[in-house]
């Protein structure tokens, strides 16, 4: 009977790919329907028919490899279907079942049935499953018919087993050893519940597959961190999936793709060197000349040198954030006038001052460590006054205070001398400066910026920002630039004579609600209360989880009421500003609790227990002012 059978070839079918293909000819526009057909069982009937006739049936045009151009030429706008020949897939439910015993064969539509269809991850149309006791075998061969019923004939066997997962599993018997031993290894942090990793899962099984087959191989690992809890708060895991590196023990960020051929691309890259060779002067010479970025060149006699191999392990820490290069060139080295054994860091051409060292060289010695060519790279990889950009701005322009002058920066041939011109201004200005760093922005590129600091519509060709530590910025007052007036706006921030621009809605007038509202200017005075416990929602209007949780965090609001030394307050994060760097807001809701005695210490409400209960339990384990136990509420 079919209940007994235990293997079935399903195929989920869904909407075609529609090609839309147009041509602009002047000719009169045609419109018409047409199908591509691969079905090769009409071809042999047809041997005597012209290779480019075209067919119609009920209206549609049936186009073939010999007939699809010469049909395309002169026609305007054409849709075309590309689609799989359903007569095949008959003909393949009619040998399988035949077969003995009976395999039978089933079609879902996954438009319809769409639980189906996301319960097995099908994106796409066909998508061929063979299930197996009730479990899903993808079919990822040609798409023939010969190729499909030899590929279920070999799975229905009674012996049948599938292939062992190429994804190593990890746990804390094994961790250690198999993580240490690797020269690279890329481990999944995951937990059964979540969406996302399911969604991961296949693609990582994939690529853990072709990185095993890779000469040599690149393992692929996974630990189920609900389970090995003490190893994901090692690794300092706090969502799911997180994908890291490790090297010989080591943990590296991964910030590759997460889809099959991304992540094999992108690990195929990791497990290279981190350092590219330069074998002639004229390759170092054009970085120089036309680079973006601070160029990096480690000298050595050989790649046995043991400074090269302490440089590459420098390197490799900080290969997301840099690029590397090193040489073996007798005449590289004379150029960088640099002995074996030294690394040169040179800015490129447009950044060169007369304020600043052309290069900057570190010799590695038998004493050298790591950390100290690490250190050396990151003193000397901005110039005195750099170009702030997109691109650029996670890597390099995180330290604070930050000083950066807006206007039009374009190094092009025709702008450059302009560029170079106010760029020389701030130049007079930096190099007495040293604590602080200095750069130039297009002010395009950060019109967004320029709009929080209230210098969108200035009529300045050129507005200056400062972003201090916590979060603080503050704006010049428009007025004509030059390097006098721009000193002076550093030395009154230097002296604290300049107040923060802080984004904010206005004060409410009437704030007596179970949950205070805080905007950007009342922050200060309600969550940084030292004489008040303070639990802090950061919403956004949009967020569907903030909506959800807000009956529950009103209740707690009403709870608490009577509590005069504890606050339970929201912030729409969208439209204020948060003073202090240390409220991170990543993603909504984010809910801090802000304890009286440490306000510089908030603390994350963790976990997926957003209910009346869950914050209770979480405000009384934290609270330092709370007059009534639980019980008495």
């Amino acid at each position: 009977t079919m209940r007994n059978i235990a293997l079935l070839l399903i195929v989920l079918l869904g909407v075609a790919h529609f090609a839309t293909v147009i041509r602009c000819e002047d000719d009169v526009a045609k419109e018409d329907v047409v199908e591509e057909s691969d079905d090769s069982d009409d071809e042999d009937d047809e041997e005597d028919d012209d290779d480019t006739e075209v067919k119609e049936e009920n209206g549609v045009f049936v186009l073939t490899d010999n007939n699809f151009d010469t049909f395309m030429e002169g026609r305007d706008t054409v849709l075309v279907e590309f689609y799989y020949p359903w007569a095949q897939y008959e003909k393949i439910a009619q040998t399988l079942k035949e077969n003995d015993p009976s395999i039978p064969v089933a079609k879902v539509d996954a438009t319809k049935a769409s639980s189906l269809a996301s319960r097995f991850d099908v994106s796409g149309y066909p998508t061929f499953k063979i299930m197996k006791k009730g479990e899903p075998v993808d079919y990822d061969g040609a798409r023939t018919e010969q190729d499909i019923v030899a590929r279920v004939k070999e799975v229905s066997q009674p012996d049948w087993k599938p292939p062992p997962e190429a994804t190593l599993v990890l746990t804390k018997d094994n961790f250690d050893q198999v993580v240490d031993n690797a020269d690279i290894i890329l481990v999944e942090f995951y937990a059964p519940w979540c969406g996302h990793c399911k969604k991961l899962a296949p693609e990582y099984e994939k690529a853990a597959k072709d990185l095993s087959q890779r000469s040599p191989p690149i393992p692929l690992a996974k630990v189920d961190a609900t389970q090995e809890s003490d190893i994901a708060t090692r690794f300092g895991v706090s969502g799911y999936p997180t994908l890291k590196i490790f090297r010989k023990g080591k943990a590296f960020e991964y910030n590759g793709p997460r889809e099959r051929m991304g992540i094999v691309d992108y690990m195929s890259e990791q497990a290279g060197p981190p350092s590219k060779q330069v074998q002639t002067v004229k390759q170092v010479q054009e970085l120089i000349k036309d680079g973006d970025d601070a160029v990096i060149v480690g000298v050595f006699s050989s790649e046995q040198d043991t400074a090269y191999e302490l440089y590459l392990e420098a390197c490799n820490a900080l290969r997301e954030d840099f690029k590397f290069l090193h040489t073996f060139s007798s005449d590289v080295a004379k150029f960088l006038k640099a002995s074996p054994g030294q690394v040169v860091m040179t800015q490129p051409e447009k950044f060169m001052s007369k304020y600043e060292k052309a290069s900057n060289t570190l010799t590695i010695k038998e004493s050298t460590v790591v950390s100290e060519v690490q250190d050396f790279f990151r003193k000397h990889v901005l110039p005195l006054v750099g170009h702030r950009k997109q691109s650029n701005d996670a890597k390099r322009y995180t330290k604070r205070p930050l000083v950066v002058v807006y206007y039009g920066v374009d190094f092009s041939f025709d702008y450059r001398k302009a560029t170079q011109f106010w760029r020389s201004k701030v130049l007079e200005v930096a190099k007495d400066f040293p604590e602080y760093t200095f750069a130039i922005a297009d002010e395009e590129d950060y019109s967004d910026e320029l709009k929080n600091l209230g210098l969108s519509e200035s009529g300045e060709e050129v507005n200056v920002g400062i972003f201090g530590a916590e979060g603080k910025k503050f704006a010049m007052e428009p007025e004509e630039f030059d390097s006098e007036v721009l000193r002076d706006f550093v030395v009154a921030f230097k002296k604290g004579k300049l107040t923060p621009i802080i984004k904010s809605q206005p004060v409410p007038k009437n704030n007596k609600g179970p949950v205070k509202v805080v905007v950007g200017k009342t922050f200060e005075d309600i969550v940084m209360d030292t004489e008040k416990d303070v639990l802090i929602e950061f919403y956004a209007p949009w967020c569907g989880h903030c909506k959800k949780l807000e009956p529950d965090y009103i209740a707690l609001g009403k709870k608490y009421k009577s509590e005069k030394n504890l606050v339970i307050a929201k912030m729409d994060a969208t439209a204020n500003d948060v003073p202090h760097d240390i409220y991170k807001v990543e993603g909504f809701p984010t809910i801090y609790f802000a304890p009286s005695n440490s306000k510089q210490k908030p603390i994350k409400f963790e976990g997926g227990d957003r209910t009346l209960e869950g914050f209770s339990k979480f405000l009384e384990q934290h609270a330092t002012k709370l007059s009534q136990t639980r019980d008495e509420l």
